[in-house]
């Protein structure tokens, strides 16, 4: 045990009787997805405040359907100095009770250094070595971001260890999506013309991670497999999937591309009812598996660590890892959708 949770029970928690709470989490879509456990948690242990999400703007719109926040606030990474200088006196002005900094990076720390100036620090979760709850865990870049977020509730006093429903962290649950939104025509397959069985292939990932992208030839020789088994491959991804997804469909036109259409909701709607879905590291990926897809999810081992990264689920996640995905065969591929148990006979 650190010991900052050692001391944690001092200063302490408002808990139930804080009014206003503040959380903060910019980026990245797979980063933000995966701390939606731990808004969850937050949500719980304040009951009766108004709680305000802090982020950017791609998650406003999913931000403002998410049943764990109250406001959203999306100029989290301002640009030049008078837009911050705002933002603090913002911040500084709303008097949080207790502010949760889930994003913990250098420049969410320099928003904490900036509140502290010229009077009493706000009650602050996250990396700050004077931060009131410091999540001092020298290992803490090496957990996963859930078991990460979970440790430094711990830390604020949200939760003992092992109260999160029988889990050891709070797990993110996209249940609510449908529920929230109702279920129209758009959140449903046949919106997209599929028709189970489905599967999801996820061939992007970031513009600047070219390495995280298993071959396009891959893709596309997969989703022949898998289309002769009798499953649609159906390709998500935004702008700048369009050419890959164009290639995979040029070879296999029996896929179907989705690039570009689908919304943050539609992919987790889509992704409640595929059979399984493939796809490298990157943001959808974590999203259809904590909707319910069971995954294979493929790392290259040079860029980034599935011990830190996978991708979690109500139903197995396999991860298929290399030194890089080159090196990573279709048939290592199809040998887990076998695994998976999701084929017929």
């Amino acid at each position: 045990m650190s010991s900052a949770r050692a001391k944690s029970a001092s200063p302490e928690n408002p808990g139930a009787k804080a009014k206003e709470v503040l959380v903060i989490k910019l980026s990245a879509l797979g980063d933000f997805v995966l701390s939606l456990g731990a808004m969850r948690a937050v949500r719980e242990f304040h009951p009766s405040a108004r709680i305000t999400l802090l982020t950017t703007p791609p998650f406003e719109d999913f931000a403002k359907v998410c049943p764990y926040v109250d406001a959203v606030e999306t100029d989290g990474r301002p640009e030049g100095m008078k837009a911050t200088a705002a933002l603090i006196q913002r911040i500084r002005k709303a008097k949080y009770d207790i502010i949760y900094d889930f994003q913990t990076s250098g420049r969410t720390k320099n928003y904490f250094t900036a509140l502290s100036r010229g009077g009493k620090a706000p009650l602050w979760s996250g990396h700050h070595e004077k931060a009131a709850f410091f999540h001092d865990n020298p290992a803490r870049a090496a957990m996963h971001s859930i078991d990460r977020l979970a440790e430094q509730l711990e830390v604020a006093g949200v939760a003992p260890s092992g109260r999160w429903l029988g889990r050891s962290a709070p797990f993110p649950d996209l249940g609510w999506v449908r529920p929230k939104l109702g279920n129209t025509p758009r959140l449903n397959p046949a919106y997209f013309g599929l028709t189970p069985p489905y599967m999801l292939l996820i061939p992007g990932a970031s513009e600047h991670r070219e390495a995280k992208r298993w071959p396009v030839e891959n893709y596309a020789a997969l989703a022949k497999r898998i289309a002769d088994a009798g499953i649609q491959p159906a390709i998500l991804g935004g702008k700048a999937e369009g050419q890959i997804a164009h290639e995979i469909v040029r070879r296999e036109p029996r896929a179907k591309s989705l690039v570009t259409r689908t919304d943050l909701f539609q992919i987790v709607t889509l992704a409640e009812t595929a059979l399984f879905v493939v796809g490298n590291d990157t943001g959808p990926m974590h999203m259809a598996t904590l909707a319910g897809a069971p995954g294979i999810a493929l790392f290259a081992l040079t860029e980034s660590n599935p011990d830190h990264s996978a991708p979690r689920g109500p139903k197995p996640v396999i991860v298929n890892a290399a030194p890089t995905l080159q090196e990573l065969s279709v048939d290592d591929v199809w040998q887990s959708v076998r695994a998976l148990g999701v084929l017929k006979p």
